[in-house]
């Protein structure tokens, strides 16, 4: 596991004309401010899967196309009953009926009903899109793998990120003479889970008021590679949760 950090040590700013204690976001005039940027990390393996299954038919008016779509549709419900996956997780994503003006079809219906589907024990999200495909699915799309819990791992990862702003604050320290004496603030600053990310706290006026180099905003995903036909088997793996966190920490001397 490799973290990456970013510090900035300053003395606080004395303001004061008397011998009083003097504060300089947050910290005395007996402390050091120490800014850790931080990275972490956890890795888990998803247990749901979703998919897109439909089927488009043709058929020479708008209602014979629809009908004989409706009946196939059906019977791709029914065999997705089958494969043990329940109504409540079969969502109708699109229907719709178009008359095609080119090709060999020219003057032809095209009907299409398109479904998302749940599996919750990603091991049998397989033997789901195959239920459905032999049943006559001719569209089929996905995975899109993913955990039942996102923030369970989520939160491993972010607590993997302080335990790494602490050590990295205790070896500027240590570096310094000086030794971490609290912890002034914590802000969290984005990540990404799988496709999933995470959008960072705002920033408060104290943040506002000392700039950091922020990580740049991560590129959205391109959309998931169409699914082969049954006999293509889902491969699970783990899915990486990266977060990054912003850390103040007072410093006193020994």
């Amino acid at each position: 596991m490799t973290n990456r950090f970013l510090a900035l040590l300053s003395v606080p700013l004395q303001t004061s004309c008397g011998g009083g204690t003097e504060i300089s976001r947050g910290v005395s005039r007996e402390e050091t401010l120490l800014s850790v940027s931080a990275t972490g990390h956890a890795e888990s393996r998803p247990d749901k899967a979703e998919f897109q299954a439909g089927i488009e038919t043709w058929a020479r008016s708008a209602q014979e196309a629809s009908a004989a779509n409706g009946r196939k549709i059906d019977e791709i419900v029914a065999a997705l009953k089958g494969a043990g996956v329940p109504e409540k997780d079969i969502q109708t994503r699109a229907v719709s009926i178009n008359r095609i003006d080119w090709g060999n079809r020219k003057g032809q219906f095209q009907a299409m009903n398109l479904v998302n589907v749940t599996v919750r024990d990603a091991s049998r999200a397989n033997e789901a899109v195959a239920a459905a495909t032999e049943a006559g699915a001719n569209i089929v799309s996905g995975p899109n793998l993913s955990m039942t819990d996102p923030e369970a791992t989520a939160n491993l990862a972010y607590a993997d990120a302080y335990r790494a702003a602490r050590k990295r604050a205790e070896a500027y320290a240590g570096a310094a003479g000086m030794e971490v004496s609290r912890v002034l603030y914590i802000r969290d600053a984005g990540g990404s889970q799988g496709n999933t990310y995470f959008r960072a706290a705002d920033a408060t006026a104290v943040e506002a008021a000392a700039p950091r180099n922020q990580q740049a905003a991560p590129v959205a995903p391109p959309p998931p590679p169409p699914v082969a036909g049954g006999s293509s088997r889902m491969m699970i793996g783990t899915t990486n949760s990266d977060v990054f966190i912003q850390v103040d920490f007072a410093l006193r001397p020994k």
